[in-house]
């Protein structure tokens, strides 16, 4: 799995992001993660493997079926990587399942039961019955598999029976087909009365196999079989710039190659008779690169996510509320304490409402002429684009960058843009070729110096409750400048600007970020202080990858906390043995990106957007910033020191995929995520 680059070990990037996922699996397992996390682990797990196979291998069996002579090196690669992430994905679907059954089992110990349809008493049955007539009845429509001749418009996110109906008399004989589950009319679990305390609840399947008699009543039927089926299609090219020129070209040409939208993926219960699964295979056209496998009798488990809790928080997390720093809490201006001095928060420990007020007092702020910000993801609510409206009613001169391809947020994307157009805001649509994914503020005063805010995430409230992300708030001069100049070169991004402090891409960051590797490995050949601290959500760059191995051969220790995606194989003598890696899986999920560097002991900090992938770094517009405040340089460095001591979340990375857990000399385990908080809280009491 381990392919040769430039005599260097380079983990592809597919199988790097199996392992990362069964992390999250594994979580599923873990005795003193309380129950129902461990369900909605399961559920992410899925989720996360269904747009892996909807996007990652759609691309690579484009790529794989590509007939053009000159890619043959290309297709054969990707024909390998396939039969790899086959084989990995067989191995996982045991240890799901078995997961599944796990909690399903603990569950049922806290009364909290999910029944199938032969668990059923006479009562619950009749119930069963009547929720069918009162609130599904009308909402599922079979389709005879005679009647179609490719199942080429069902949608891949929704969940299907594939059914075999029979007749006894006068003459024995079947018919075959599908239906939807109409999960969108009362979600994917049915809760049925309580009993002697104990909580039921039921798969929406087996409420529909119970009910088979009424959506087929009148046609004679007398026997009844169902069995779920899953298949995940094509969505769109995803190959990031990291093959060799003009090979997007040839394959976009779609010459022989996958047309989007075709099924890649099929998973079907094992229990399905074969007259029953062969006609389902023959209406998805599936070929010899698509993966096909025998699975359980439930499919599509992302809706694990949201499964019901009944009432038991006991079994959830406790609760970590968001804590509002006082410093930027109270009467006086939010934006007089920024320009006093620089300001950080680290949401979700802290409240990301410190950001819409800042937000919304420019917004009122008489002192305020203009604000400029980038929009990556938009929540439903924003409280940041009402905010952004506000200021613009209000005669500020309001630019908003917003980038309507940020997958799964596209349609809230462009409904917010309309609003914004209509109230009097310049809406700049990205910029063509180059995704648009630095988060950055530019508030600009007419008296008093303006402001940057400048994040490692989106300006979303949801992310902000769920993903781990530090926010600079600064007026330092040379920062907010270049945060200014950075929209200048988002509406001429080919133009030739040079920025000091900040490193932006496409223009200069990569460049930057190896001349301060390369500045580590002088002074550790010097006799320096020579280290490297870095916390990412992914490193697939090949040239910061052998950058990297290069450091570690001169010595220089790097030590990593990587979320997802890691290139890197350590423990290689000669090679990496300097290298350890951190991968954290907890509550919240890590997405702030934060880089330290020794610099001879002048300890370099720098936070933003970018992580180390060819399309941060050679094909988005991305922003990090260096961080002055000696205070916020001690936070930063915080979250990646405890990152790098965690015990009880973190595991070893290491290119094998072994996942094992880091120890210690410590008698309790560390936990990253409940220190900071713990750290925030006892901060916030003192001030």
């Amino acid at each position: 799995m381990v392919q040769k680059k430039k005599e260097n070990p380079y983990l592809e990037r597919d199988f790097s992001w199996m392992y990362f996922n069964r992390r999250i699996l594994q979580e599923a397992t873990r005795p003193h993660v309380p129950l129902l996390e461990r369900m909605t682990f399961l559920g992410i797990y899925s989720n996360n493997l269904d747009e892996f196979f909807r996007v990652r291998m759609a691309s690579q069996s484009r790529i794989a079926e590509c007939m053009d002579k000159t890619a043959s090196r290309e297709r054969e690669h990707a024909r390998k990587i396939i039969k790899q992430i086959g084989k990995l994905n067989a191995r996982y679907v045991k240890e799901y399942s078995d997961a599944v059954h796990q909690v399903i089992s603990e569950l049922n110990k806290e009364n909290i039961c999910l029944l199938s349809d032969t668990d059923l008493t006479p009562e619950q049955l009749s119930f069963i019955q009547t929720y069918y007539k009162e609130q599904l009845s009308g909402s599922i429509v079979p389709i005879w598999f005679s009647a179609v001749k490719l199942l080429d418009c069902e949608n891949d996110e929704n969940i299907y029976l594939a059914v075999k109906v029979s007749r006894q008399h006068p003459k024995a004989s079947s018919d075959y087909a599908f239906l939807e589950l109409p999960v969108s009319v009362c979600g994917r679990f049915v809760r049925l009365p309580d009993q002697d305390g104990k909580s039921y609840l039921m798969y929406l399947d087996d409420v529909i196999r119970c009910s088979l008699p009424l959506v087929f009543e009148g046609l004679g039927y007398t026997d009844f079989e169902a069995y779920a089926f899953k298949f995940t299609r094509d969505a769109e090219m995803e190959i990031d710039n990291d093959l060799r020129t003009g090979m997007l070209q040839k394959i976009s040409k779609g010459v022989k190659s996958r047309r989007r939208g075709e099924p890649l993926r099929f998973l079907y219960d094992s229990e399905m008779p074969k007259d029953l699964l062969k006609r389902l295979l023959k209406k998805l056209d599936l070929d010899s690169l698509d993966t096909v496998l025998e699975s359980g009798r439930y499919q599509n488990h992302k809706d694990l996510m949201r499964f019901p809790d009944c009432g038991r928080k006991n079994l959830k997390y406790p609760a970590w509320p968001s804590i509002l720093k006082k410093e930027l809490d109270g009467p006086d201006s939010i934006l007089h304490k920024i320009q006093e001095k620089d300001r950080f928060i680290h949401v979700p420990f802290h409240h990301f409402d410190s950001f819409i007020r800042v937000l919304q007092e420019a917004a009122v702020s008489k002192q305020v002429a203009s604000i400029k910000i980038t929009l990556y993801r938009l929540a439903k609510e924003s409280k940041v684009v009402k905010a952004l409206i506000g200021a613009a009613r209000n005669g500020k001169k309001v630019t908003v960058v917003i980038e309507l391809l940020a997958r799964f947020d596209e349609a809230s994307n462009i409904d917010w843009s309309k609003k914004m157009q209509d109230a009097g805001i310049k809406v700049i649509f990205g910029v063509e070729g180059l995704k648009v994914h630095s988060k950055i503020t530019y508030i600009g005063m007419k008296t008093g110096r303006d402001i940057a805010c400048i994040s490692t995430g989106n300006f979303h409230e949801g992310n902000a409750r769920m993903y781990t992300d530090c926010m600079l708030m600064t007026a330092s001069s040379h920062l907010v400048k270049e945060v200014n100049t950075v929209f200048d070169f988002i509406e001429r991004p080919y133009s030739p600007v040079k920025f000091k402090d900040l490193l932006v891409s496409p223009n200069d960051m990569k460049k930057k970020f190896l001349t301060l590797i390369d500045n580590e490995i002088k002074n550790k050949r010097n006799g320096k202080p020579a280290y490297i601290q870095i916390k990412v959500n992914h490193i697939t760059d090949p040239d910061i990858v052998n950058k990297l191995y290069e450091a570690s051969q001169a010595g220089v220790d790097v030590d990593l906390v990587v979320r997802g995606n890691c290139s890197l194989v350590t423990g290689i003598p000669g090679v990496s043995s300097h290298i350890r890696i951190h991968g954290i899986i907890d509550r919240y999920l890590e997405h702030s990106r934060i880089f330290i560097f020794a610099d001879g002991g002048e300890e370099k900090v720098f936070i933003g957007s970018a992580d180390w992938m060819p399309r941060n770094l050679d094909h988005r517009i991305e922003v990090i910033a260096p961080i002055y405040d000696p205070a916020i340089k001690g936070e930063m460095k915080r979250i990646v020191e405890y990152g790098l001591k965690d015990t009880l979340q973190g595991r070893i990375v290491d290119g094998k995929g072994g996942n094992e857990f880091w120890t210690s000399d410590e008698v309790t385990p560390f936990r990253s995520q409940e220190a900071l908080y713990n750290y925030y809280a006892a901060v916030n009491e003192e001030e």
